[in-house]
């Protein structure tokens, strides 16, 4: 015995393809436009195995489908012992005819990968690509038609951005605490260093400027009220340096 005959799910091609353009033109129908931003992997840390350093270089313009029709899912807001952390999650449906096309064509990876970044304009935020579920339409007329990418709000750790869009590169110049970025140069470009060969950075770099809640500044002046140590030692018994 055998399945039927004239009934083959696994290799009629022209359905398969017929069921491909329905997805790509549904999700052109109900998606958005999004950017989908390449991690560049500078240098690696061969020991732990993650990049030490990384950028965002370029972008590709695409079509995606949001799953999440009732808000973002993941944890939400909550307040760690840390700091408050939002960890908002989406998954947003990407056809596989779209992304190679507009993707792979132009790349030497063949799938989405972990790490990527996807740029949502409707409410300006990156999210980073922490799954790819390849699977997730489960071979319908023996093809699979779709990517689904689990993404969670990007936390920044001195990436570079330089997609050349530029309300996602502005973001690196508000979130990096990176003394690299703020360093003194000449009409060359190059670093100017004190003698110790240390770069000189611009007085008007600080946590204040980065955070404007940042209580630094205000908790030196309130330590300085407490301890004095210009004259005892506080950590002897009453000795002076």
């Amino acid at each position: 015995m055998s399945s039927n005959f004239f009934f083959n799910n696994f290799g009629a091609s022209q359905e398969q393809l017929l069921i491909e353009s329905l997805v790509v033109e549904s999700i052109k129908i109900y998606g958005h436009d999004l950017y989908y931003l390449p991690r560049n992997r500078v240098v690696d840390d061969a020991i732990y195995g993650e990049e030490n350093y990384s950028s965002f270089d370029s972008h590709y313009f695409v079509e995606m489908y949001i799953k999440n029709v009732e808000g973002f899912g993941g944890q939400g807001d909550f307040l760690s012992k840390f700091n408050l952390e939002i960890r908002d999650q989406v998954t947003f449906t990407m056809s596989r005819k779209t992304f190679f096309d507009d993707i792979g064509a132009y790349t030497t990876f063949e799938r989405p990968r972990e790490g990527d970044l996807i740029y949502f304009p409707l409410n300006r935020k990156l999210f980073e690509i922490k799954f790819v579920e390849h699977e997730a339409i489960f071979y319908q007329l023996g093809s699979l038609q779709t990517f689904d990418l689990v993404c969670e709000l990007f936390e920044y750790n001195n990436e570079i951005l330089n997609t050349g869009i530029a309300d996602i590169d502005v973001r690196q110049e508000a979130l990096t605490f990176n003394m690299s970025d703020f360093r003194i140069t000449t009409e060359l470009g190059l670093a100017l260093a004190d003698e110790d060969g240390f770069d000189l950075v611009q007085e008007s770099f600080g946590m204040k400027t980065q955070d404007p809640i940042s209580d630094n500044e205000d908790l030196q002046v309130e330590s300085d009220t407490i301890l004095d140590f210009t004259e005892i030692d506080p950590f002897s018994e009453k000795g002076s340096y």
